[in-house]
C-alpha cells in the first residue's frame, strides 16, 4: 500500500480518536451538569414551599418576611430549571420548555408581586399611624385603588404558574417516573386555579367566596420534589 495512503489512515484513524474522546468529555460533562441541575431542583423546590408556607401561616419580623418573599420566586425559578433538566434526560417536548419558560417568568412576577404588595401596606401604616382623620378617609381610598394594582399583579404571577403547572403536567403523562398521576392532576390544579382567579378577578378566590386552590399547587410541586429524590438513582443509571 502507498505510503501516502497509509499516512491517510493514520491521520483518519487519529482523528476518529480525538472526536470519540471529545464526546467522551462532553457526555461526562453533561452528565454532571444534569446531575447536579437534579439535585439544586430538589433543594431549591423543598425551599420554596417552606418559604411560601411561612409567608402565608406565619407572622415574622419584617425583615424575615422580606428575605423570605425575595427568595421564594428565585428559589421557583431554579427549581422549575432542575425539573426541566430531570425530565428532559427522558424526552425533550415542546410542552416541557414552555412550562419551564412560564414558572421562571412566574418567579420574577411573584417576586416584583410581593416586594410590592409589602412596600405598599407599609407605606399606608406608616401614613395612617400620623395621619388625621380626614386624611386617614383620604389615604384609606387611595389604598383601595392601588391595591388593585397589586391585585392584577397577582393575577398575573397566578396565569404564568398556571400555564407552566399545566405544560408540566401535560409533560408528565408520559414519563416513567412521573405518569398519568403526576401529570392528570398537575394539568387539572392549573385549569381549576386559573378559572378561578379570572372568573373573580380582580378579587382573589377566597375574597369572592370561593375556595383557593392556591396551597394545592405548592403541594403538587412539593410532591414533584419528593418524587425527584427517590428517582435521582435511576435517572443516574438513565444517563450513563
Amino acid at each position: 500500500m502507498p505510503r501516502s495512503i497509509l499516512s491517510g489512515v493514520f491521520i483518519l484513524n487519529e482523528l476518529a480518536k480525538e472526536n470519540l474522546m471529545q464526546n467522551g468529555h462532553k457526555m461526562i460533562s453533561d452528565f454532571s451538569l444534569t446531575k447536579s441541575w437534579i439535585q439544586v431542583s430538589v433543594i431549591t423546590a423543598i425551599l420554596a414551599v417552606v418559604c411560601y408556607t411561612l409567608l402565608m401561616v406565619v407572622e415574622m419580623p419584617q425583615v424575615i418576611t422580606v428575605i423570605l418573599a425575595s427568595a421564594f420566586g428565585p428559589l421557583l425559578s431554579i427549581a422549575s430549571l432542575g425539573l426541566y433538566y430531570f425530565m428532559k434526560v427522558h424526552r425533550k417536548t415542546v410542552a416541557l420548555q414552555i412550562a419551564v419558560v412560564a414558572n421562571i417568568i412566574a418567579g420574577s412576577i411573584v417576586t416584583l408581586m410581593f416586594l410590592v404588595q409589602m412596600a405598599i401596606r407599609l407605606s399606608v401604616q406608616d401614613s395612617l399611624s400620623n395621619a388625621t382623620d380626614s386624611a386617614k378617609e383620604m389615604i384609606n381610598t387611595l389604598w383601595r385603588i392601588v391595591d388593585h394594582v397589586q391585585l392584577g399583579m397577582d393575577v398575573a404571577w397566578d396565569v404564568y404558574i398556571c400555564i407552566g403547572t399545566f405544560f408540566f403536567g401535560l409533560a408528565m403523562l408520559r414519563h416513567p417516573q412521573f405518569g398519568k398521576i403526576f401529570g392528570w392532576s398537575g394539568m387539572a390544579i392549573g385549569v381549576l386555579l386559573l378559572g378561578f382567579n379570572l372568573s373573580t378577578f380582580p378579587e382573589p378566590p377566597a375574597n369572592a367566596g370561593l375556595i383557593d386552590p392556591g396551597p394545592l399547587v405548592g403541594l403538587w410541586y412539593f410532591a414533584i420534589a419528593i418524587q425527584m429524590f427517590r428517582s435521582t438513582k435511576l435517572i443516574g443509571n438513565e444517563l450513563q
